[in-house]
């Protein structure tokens, strides 16, 4: 492996608190008992770029927290994970996000304020970039920014210019609508949904007539835009496909899961630190990915479990 190049990523810095157990909501004044609840750092960002620097990648954030004390939380975790934090901004606006998640053993619900997630704007993106000289940008939750959001295509669009490589994890949009999305992935090289975000993207920027009735049409229906779609499979590890290709899988490891909260973020910084790492074999980039993404899963929280580059590699095995 070369020397990681630095990764900048962009998005959510947020708390959540992890509820597991009996998480079903019944109205009615019922009190529920729960087996653990913790309160850790949030916002898929934050947790990408808390897994790409244990994993060895020289990594800044950009993000918005409120000045307030789960805003000092989130840039406290994120320095003791090795995030470079010259970049969250904080501003009295608004509150820090945060997300309730309740966390059964295949399934979530979570419940979000997104606070001051919105208030990042284009030009702290800019000058982020320009101060870390990062040579590879991270979009993460960008429909929790609507106003930012509006104008990523033309910021990816620049970035890929100036030849920076850049990546967008869009998780799910609320207003369902996916607006602009089909324009940022003319432009952006990695998209990394799981398989509900692949099928609602492909069916709202997918050309009239295409058939997504599968995943594997539905990720070409995308990639045939411009970007490598990479997917988290869940228990089935993951895949990547482009425009030219057959998908390319790789599967998880068989562990005991404690939470999978993050999972998924987890998922795509081992993705991202194999590129950064400069692993050029594309089914060891998807398998960095999926060995990661299971890894995390043996703690609460999204980066309880985050490996190191050592212990990833002793998970990789033959592919």
């Amino acid at each position: 492996m070369t020397p990681a190049h630095p990764v900048l990523v962009v998005g959510d810095a947020n708390v959540d608190l992890v509820l597991r157990g009996d998480v079903v909501p019944r109205f009615g004044q019922a009190e529920q008992l729960l087996d653990g609840a913790e309160l850790v750092l949030g916002g898929s960002a934050s947790i990408v770029a808390a897994g790409l620097a244990r994993l060895g990648v020289p990594t800044a954030l950009a993000a918005v927290v409120g000045d307030d004390e789960f805003g000092r939380f989130c840039t406290t975790a994120l320095r003791d994970a090795g995030v470079d934090t010259t970049h969250v901004r904080v501003d009295d606006a608004a509150p820090t996000g945060i997300s309730v998640i309740l966390s059964a053993p295949d399934d979530r619900s979570i419940l979000t304020l997104v606070g001051s997630i919105p208030l990042l704007t284009a030009a702290d993106v800019v000058a982020a970039v320009e101060r870390t000289g990062a040579r590879w940008v991270h979009f993460a939750s960008p429909f929790l920014m609507p106003s930012f959001s509006a104008g990523i295509a033309e910021l990816v669009a620049g970035l890929a210019a100036s030849g920076i490589g850049t990546s967008i994890d869009t998780n799910w949009d609320p207003s369902e609508q996916w607006a602009g999305l089909a324009e940022v992935l003319a432009s952006v090289d990695v998209l990394l949904p799981n398989r509900a975000e692949l099928a609602a993207i492909a069916a709202a920027v997918a050309p009239a007539g295409s058939d997504v009735s599968t995943p594997e049409l539905a990720a070409a229906s995308i990639a045939a835009l411009g970007a490598r779609v990479v997917v988290k499979d869940g228990s089935a590890g993951g895949w990547s496909l482009d425009a030219a290709g057959t998908p390319v899988r790789a599967a998880g490891l068989a562990l005991d899961v404690v939470d999978t909260t993050g999972a998924g973020d987890s998922f795509d910084a081992g993705y991202l630190a194999a590129i950064a790492h400069g692993v050029d074999d594309e089914q060891r980039r998807v398998r960095w990915a999926t060995v990661a993404g299971s890894l995390s899963t043996r703690a609460s929280g999204g980066t309880g479990a985050q490996s190191t580059l050592d212990e990833l590699d002793s998970h990789l095995g033959p592919l």
